[in-house]
């Protein structure tokens, strides 16, 4: 295979990670997922953070590993834009929840339905 840099040196950006699929008990899953939700990590970020503590107290850590991730969100590609407003999305317009929309009949009453109709599933509401 050959060398993406013509020098053999390594590009500045990050290097990529490994995928791996983890077979595990489902109590020490769950453990694992306490543990992690209880530092405030991803179960993967928990799993990364115990291999290599596990790896350094016995002498096997790798030279060559770079740090880790640091915690939030990844940053953007370059030439991505985030929105400005720093809301959910580009549009700063409320979601249609937020407001009532106008209704030109009358309106429903606070009323249970009990009756069938269209959608109706067969019990009381």
């Amino acid at each position: 295979m050959a060398d993406p840099e013509p020098d053999g040196a390594r590009p500045a950006r990050r290097r990529e990670r490994h995928a791996v699929l983890l077979r595990l008990d489902p109590a020490v899953h769950e453990a694992l997922t306490r543990w992690a939700q209880d530092e405030f990590r991803s179960v993967n970020a928990q799993v990364e953070l115990v291999l290599r503590n596990a790896l350094r107290e016995a002498g096997r850590e790798p030279k060559d590993a770079g740090p880790l991730p640091r915690r939030g969100r990844p940053p953007s590609p370059p030439g991505e834009e985030l929105p400005s407003s720093g809301g959910p999305g580009p549009s700063a317009e409320p979601p249609p929840s937020a407001a009532p929309a106008p209704s030109s009949g009358p309106r429903p009453s606070a009323e249970p339905r009990r009756s069938g109709g269209p959608g109706h599933t067969g019990g009381d509401v």
